[in-house]
């Protein structure tokens, strides 16, 4: 079995007026064949799709793209989305609306926000061949938009050095045992950090580890727009964050958010066995194959990763990075 992860999947603004002219394709660019590889493809949606709502005051940044946007992760084949973010109530609840069912009408899962704080929390799960794949998300970020008992909103599980056992993470870490127990591999999605920075927050690790501890196979964090390093931890990929995949953001010339990967993890016996890291770049409002840019990207990933204690290989032939898992 093959898993495919990717970053913040943003289609407003830019990208939503270019997809006003271009098929629903358009912003996967030349990305399309290795994700067709994978037998279920995860992604952090960071956006509503609808055409209602308004920009809630407040924020300086609001990200709504056309309900009918809903094709262009189909065209990718998108299987899952993490909704629990910090811009999925962008255009407030009314939208928010819209949102679920135009996923639910494209057959893609969702996971991390909801009607209701029960619906936030719930992980979904779907066989892939004879396995049970579960999928659950959470976000540090927007506490003021914490799905309550009758509230639409996020997941909200605070990730705090001060306080690493808040009644938050204990929850989060039942909710995992739980899950795992339904599952033959578990996918835990956190958006978790503020934007920027290659290092690892320290509570990222704690909590990674604990997350892993609970029964997650793979966490897969996001939400830093740019890539940050690999950990293995008892034989499970920590994804600490996947940076940008696709957006219409400014480049920052230093921190490099046109610069991500398709994560792709092979699965053997049950467990992760390799991951391998395909560079890609932002342009033109599309994700691309990084091509020439490729070495250069992945050895920015090999250092940062050797730092948290992960070896890995360049592979020419085949423009992948390599990280053995079970090894």
């Amino acid at each position: 079995m093959r898993l495919v992860f990717l970053g913040d999947v943003m289609l407003g603004r830019l990208v939503n007026e270019r997809l006003r002219s271009a098929p629903p394709a358009y912003p996967w660019g030349d990305t399309l064949p290795v994700l067709a590889q994978a037998d279920m493809r995860f992604a952090n949606l960071e956006c509503v799709l609808a055409d209602g709502g308004k920009p809630l005051p407040g924020k300086v940044f609001h990200f709504r793209s056309d309900v009918r946007n809903a094709a262009a992760l189909t065209a990718a084949g998108i299987d899952a989305v993490s909704l629990a973010n910090n811009h999925v109530l962008d255009y407030g609840t009314d939208a928010f609306r819209e949102l679920l069912p135009a996923l639910d009408r494209s057959g893609i899962l969702h996971a991390g926000a909801g009607p209701d704080l029960e619906a936030a929390r719930r992980p979904v799960i779907r066989r892939v061949g004879p396995a049970a794949v579960g999928f659950l998300a959470f976000t540090d970020n927007q506490p003021d938009w914490e799905a309550g008992p009758f509230r639409p909103g996020v997941y909200y599980v605070p990730v705090d050095e001060r306080h690493p056992e808040n009644a938050r993470v204990r929850d989060l870490l039942g909710l995992v045992g739980r899950t795992r127990a339904r599952t033959d591999l578990l996918v835990v999605s956190a958006h978790w950090g503020g934007n920027w920075g290659a290092d690892v927050p320290p509570a990222h690790r704690e909590l990674g580890h604990a997350l892993v501890d609970a029964g997650a196979d793979v966490v897969f964090g996001h939400s830093a727009h740019i890539f940050r390093g690999v950990e293995l931890y008892r034989g499970r990929p920590l994804i600490y964050s996947a940076g940008d995949f696709i957006d219409d953001y400014a480049v920052d010339p230093e921190e490099r958010n046109d610069q991500s990967f398709i994560f792709r993890l092979e699965i053997g016996g049950g467990v992760p066995v390799r991951l391998q890291l395909h560079p890609t770049v932002i342009t033109g409002f599309q994700a691309r194959l990084a091509g020439k840019s490729s070495r250069r990207i992945a050895a920015r990933m090999q250092e940062l990763s050797a730092q948290l204690g992960t070896q890995s290989k360049w592979v020419d032939e085949t423009n992948v990075l390599q990280i053995p898992v079970d090894s």
